[in-house]
């Protein structure tokens, strides 16, 4: 009798850690997609940091007057008013025929 209690809590048991691990909504795998998950989301965070302070750089580089009208030159092709602006090409002397 008393081996009959042994094998049904060992089967009791193992069905409980079965379903633990496999079945249940807090199961192991569960875990390790939201953990994944997590990641994901912490270093997509850490990347949209790293660009806010490249944003704040250029806003404060961007301060005067000054700075902002060469950006727009450089960035925008924007111009003066009567000032006429010449891109240069250089093409390369090794090219292939």
């Amino acid at each position: 009798m008393a081996k009959i209690y042994r094998y049904l809590y060992i089967f009791i048991f193992l069905f409980f850690l079965v379903w633990m691990v496999f079945l249940d909504t807090h199961s192991l795998k569960i875990h390790n997609e939201l953990n994944q998950e997590v990641d994901k989301l912490e270093r997509q965070k850490n990347e949209l940091i790293n660009l806010i302070k490249e944003d704040q750089t250029s806003i404060q580089q961007l301060s005067s007057k000054d700075s902002i009208e060469r950006f727009a030159r450089e960035q925008y092709g924007h111009k003066k008013k009567e000032e006429t602006i010449f891109y240069i090409e250089i093409e390369d002397s090794l090219t292939e025929q």
